[in-house]
């Protein structure tokens, strides 16, 4: 292979790195159906703050579009997402309001025609709106009324938004922001059997074309539907602690860049655990371990969390 063949390849190989990092950072929409959110429509009283932050750990392979010449790709990925949120009452339901600024550090490895090439990127990610009430058993009650309700089958709908406010330069392939809004509707069921939780979640992720995609291009992408099942255990010590095991499927979402179709229709699953602890007053720490079972197009990971919180009225 001549010089010039080999500088080709590399930019080849660093074309299509970049792509891939722009599935694992710059799509939080995809990014957000992997995710594994127990106790998401949980009821909690009015009048409720919160704020946390916390960092996940996620290493593992990359499956790309079958077309490209691109092997071995391989990833390490570490996002911090500062969050606070607010619950409150809406025509007698519970609500509840949390936003979230993620920060991330990519790096992204593979080998296109034997020559290897890597990528790394850090920065501010997409921020992410949520909204969500309760519909079924969950009226909005103050802590002392909260205290004496029994538990019940609760269900509740939630609306997610991605603005485009993460980091974006339309020059190159490799962003961290997408550059277009995204959404999210979701209803969730929790069934109570004494000390266990029951739950399913199911939503569809809704995106807007990103117009100006790597020089002026237009990237579309469909709907990418997701479906959330969880079984939680209350432990009931002295403390509220309880775990969950986790199981999410997404499917959809394949692209085009203008009006060229990729094969990258999703298809994938993923299973993991939570722990949550409260070790302070008014404050708890969470433990999260989740992993790919299986992956027909983009990242089957192995992701480790922490994250701690603090609540008050």
């Amino acid at each position: 292979m001549n010089s010039d063949s080999v500088v080709k390849t590399l930019r080849a190989g660093l074309r299509l790195t970049g792509s891939v990092l722009v599935i694992l950072l710059g799509g939080l929409g995809t990014a957000q159906a992997q995710q594994l959110e127990p106790r998401s429509y949980a009821p909690v009283p009015i009048g409720l703050n919160f704020i946390g932050v916390g960092t996940t750990y996620s290493s593992g392979g990359v499956v790309t579009d079958p077309s490209l010449p691109i092997e071995n790709v391989r990833a390490q990925v570490y996002v911090v997402p500062p969050y606070c949120g607010r619950t409150f009452g809406l025509f007698g339901r519970m609500g509840v309001v949390t936003l979230a600024t993620p920060f991330g550090w990519g790096h992204v490895e593979g080998d296109v025609q034997e020559v290897s090439s890597s990528v790394d990127r850090s920065g501010f990610l997409d921020p992410v709106l949520r909204f969500g009430v309760g519909l079924l058993g969950c009226p909005a009650l103050t802590p002392q009324e909260f205290a004496a309700r029994k538990s019940e089958t609760t269900m509740g709908a939630s609306i997610s938004i991605t603005a485009p406010f993460g980091q974006y330069d339309p020059s190159k392939l490799i962003n961290l922001g997408t550059n277009r809004w995204a959404f999210k509707p979701e209803v969730g069921l929790s069934q109570p059997l004494g000390a266990w939780v029951f739950e399913l979640y199911g939503g569809v992720w809704m995106f807007e074309t990103n117009d100006d995609f790597y020089g002026g291009q237009a990237r579309k992408q469909d709907p990418l539907a997701t479906l959330q099942t969880h079984v939680v255990y209350n432990f009931g010590f002295r403390r509220p602690m309880w775990a969950a095991g986790d199981f999410t499927y997404y499917n959809g979402g394949a692209t085009t860049v203008n009006g060229v179709a990729k094969d990258d229709r999703q298809s994938n699953t993923r299973g993991g655990l939570t722990l949550t602890i409260d070790c302070f007053k008014n404050q708890s720490l969470k433990l999260t371990w989740a992993r790919g079972v299986s992956t027909r197009v983009g990242s089957s990971f192995q992701t480790f969390g922490i994250g701690w919180q603090w609540r008050w009225f």
